[in-house]
Formats: structure tokens, sequence, C-alpha cells
């Protein structure tokens, strides 16, 4: 059964879905694909999923950094689940262009190509902030697309220290 709970943040309100295994979801509410590839039978309330998902934001927003120790499963197809596994490589406080992590991707130079495919699939992310898809900048480092917002981006992305080293790079 998915149980879908809820918590507050700096940034708003979180929606976390996950089932007894794994974490499923952690969307902003009313962000671009919300709740996306849940089934339509869940029910409200915490299990022990979620509240782990819930002690990992409250750190994380307390300026830790925390390490994604809980099972995720995030809905996605094979190339979204590659992008998915590139994006929890990139180290706090880091950030990378879409094109650089295409190329992390694809394994090759060549990948740069794909970097509208990586795009595609890390605005679909489900699993928004544990899945660190707001290190993802433009082309010449510009602070541009997040499901969730473009200001949250910019908070989350000054709350691990990054945007202004960004800006300078």
């Amino acid at each position: 059964m998915i149980h879908l709970d809820s918590c507050t943040s700096p940034l708003g309100h979180i929606t976390l879905a996950a089932d007894e295994n794994a974490l499923l979801g952690l969307w902003f509410d009313g962000q671009k694909h919300y709740l996306r590839g849940l089934p339509e039978e869940w029910q409200e309330g915490e299990n022990k999923i979620t509240s782990e998902a819930k002690r990992w934001l409250k750190a994380y927003f307390n300026g830790e950094n925390p390490p994604v120790t809980l099972p995720l499963n995030p809905n996605g197809s094979c190339f979204a689940q590659s992008v998915y596994t590139a994006l929890l490589e990139i180290p706090y406080g880091k950030t990378m262009t879409y094109g650089e992590l295409a190329v992390r991707v694809m394994g090759t130079e060549q990948g740069r190509r794909y970097a509208r495919s990586v795009g595609t699939a890390v605005g679909r992310n489900p699993i928004s902030i544990m899945i660190p898809c707001h290190r993802i900048l433009g082309v010449n480092r510009s602070l541009t697309g997040y499901a969730g917002g473009i200001e949250r981006k910019r908070a989350l992305l000054e709350l691990e220290c990054t945007l202004y080293s960004m800006l300078l790079r």
C-alpha cells in the first residue's frame, strides 16, 4: 500500500509517497508532475519510510548534509533511472550543467547531444531534493529549470552555499 504523508519546510509544504520498502516521491505542493506515477489507491499517513524521509528533510533544512540512506524507488524509464543515479553522485554543494550531466550519463563527450533528453528526465524527477536535480544548471551555468520553481531552486542552492560560487565560475 502506498502511504502519502506531508511535512512543512522553509520552502513550502512537501508531500511524501512511500510503500513499505522505499520512498517513491517527494514533491513541493503545486510543483510540476506532482504525484505523477503513483497508483490511484493510496492512504494518508506516515510509515517508517516517510518518517525517515521527514527526519532527513529536517536535517537538510537545518543546513546539514545528511547521507541519503533510505531506499529510493523513483518511477521512470531505464534512461531516467540512469539520470537519477547520476544525480545522486553529485556531491552536496556542487553543481553541473545539463550538458555535463549528459556526458556523465552517456559515458562519452558525445553525450552532450543528449542534454535535452537528460533535462526532461531531470524535470520529471519524482524525489526532489534527495535526488538533487536542483544542482543542475543551464548553459553558461545559468539558473534555469526546476519543477518546484526557480525561487526554490535558488533557495536550495543558497542553503548548500553554492549559488555565489557557481555564479563566479
